[in-house]
C-alpha cells in the first residue's frame, strides 16, 4: 500500500492549554500540570499512514502514561479542548484512544508463538506495508548506547520509556470500515478497536498525560527509501555499535544521522 507517499505530518494548530508546539510543529510539550494535554495530526490520516511520535521527556512524580488513538472530530470543532481523551474526548463520541500498554491494547489475542519484531524490511498489517527504519527508538550516543539499543529493539524497556517510538494507525476492511492498529516499538499490537468509520476523515489523537511530558513526531519514508536513508543503512551495517561511527572518515552531519536515526 501507500503507493503515493503521504504528506509529513505535523501536530494541529489546536492542542489542549498546556502544550506547547515547536516552530517546527514537531514536537509538543505539556508546560505545566499533568492534564490539558491533547494534540492532534494537522489533517486526516491517509488510509495506512502511521502517525508515529518518541517519547523524549518524562516527568516523575505523575501516575499515568501517554494515551494514543484516533477521533472523527474535526480538532477545530473542538471548543474547547477537552482536559483529558479519557474519559472527556471519548465521551464525546467517534473517538477511539488507550492508554499505552503492550499488553491490553489490542482486541484479539496475540496469536501463538508471539509477533515477530523485525522478520523483514517492512511491518505488514494487511495490505499495509510500513518500513521498519524508524519504527524502533535508539539510546543517545554513550558508553552503553549499544546495549540501551537491543533493549530498545526487543522491547524489553517498559512501552511508554523514553525514547519509545509509539504510532497508530487505521487499516480499511472489505466491509468499509477500518480497524484501529497501535504499533510500539516496531511490533504490531493488532487492533485496538473495530467498526471505525473508514469514510470518514480520522485524525491522530496523542495526549500528553501524566509522567509523558514531550514528544516528537518520526517521519515515515513510503515507497523507495531516500539516499540518506540508503546511506544511513551502509553505514550501519558495517558497524559494530554507534561508538565506532566517531572513528569514521565521515561529515559531521552524516555522523549524527548514523548515530540518532
Amino acid at each position: 500500500m501507500a503507493a503515493a507517499r503521504p504528506p509529513p505530518t505535523r501536530f494541529h494548530a489546536v492542542h489542549g492549554v498546556n502544550v506547547r508546539v515547536d516552530a517546527s510543529g514537531t514536537r509538543a510539550t505539556r508546560m505545566e500540570s499533568f492534564a490539558h494535554g491533547l494534540c492532534f495530526s494537522h489533517r486526516p490520516l491517509e488510509p495506512g499512514q502511521i502517525f508515529l511520535v518518541e517519547i523524549e521527556e518524562k516527568e516523575p512524580g505523575w501516575c499515568g502514561h501517554l494515551r494514543v488513538g484516533l477521533t472523527a472530530h474535526d480538532p477545530r470543532s473542538l471548543a474547547p479542548v477537552p482536559e483529558h481523551a479519557l474519559p472527556d474526548l471519548v465521551d464525546l463520541g467517534d473517538s477511539w484512544v488507550f492508554a499505552i500498554t503492550r499488553n491490553h491494547n489490542r482486541v484479539t489475542e496475540a496469536p501463538a508463538g508471539g509477533r515477530a519484531l523485525f522478520s523483514g524490511p517492512h511491518l505488514l498489517i494487511g495490505p499495509v506495508r510500513i518500513p521498519r527504519d524508524k519504527l524502533v527508538g535508539r539510546s543517545r550516543p554513550g558508553r552503553y548506547s549499544h546495549i540501551l539499543d537491543e533493549l530498545y529493539k526487543t522491547n524489553v524497556l517498559p512501552a511508554t520509556a523514553r525514547k519509545s517510538r509509539i504510532g497508530v494507525l487505521f487499516a480499511p476492511q472489505p466491509d468499509g470500515t477500518a480497524d484501529m492498529h497501535m504499533v510500539i516499538n516496531g511490533e504490531d499490537m493488532g487492533p485496538s478497536a473495530r467498526g471505525l468509520p473508514g469514510s470518514r476523515p480520522l485524525y491522530a489523537v496523542i495526549d500528553l498525560f501524566a509522567s509523558t511530558k514531550s514528544v516528537r513526531i518520526i517521519q515515515v519514508e513510503y515507497g523507495l527509501p531516500s539516499l540518506q536513508t540508503l546511506c544511513r543503512t551502509a553505514v550501519q551495517k558495517h558497524i559494530t555499535h554507534r561508538l565506532a561511527i566517531e572513528e569514521l572518515n565521515l561529515p559531521p552531519l552524516l555522523k549524527n544521522l548514523c548515530k540518532y536515526e
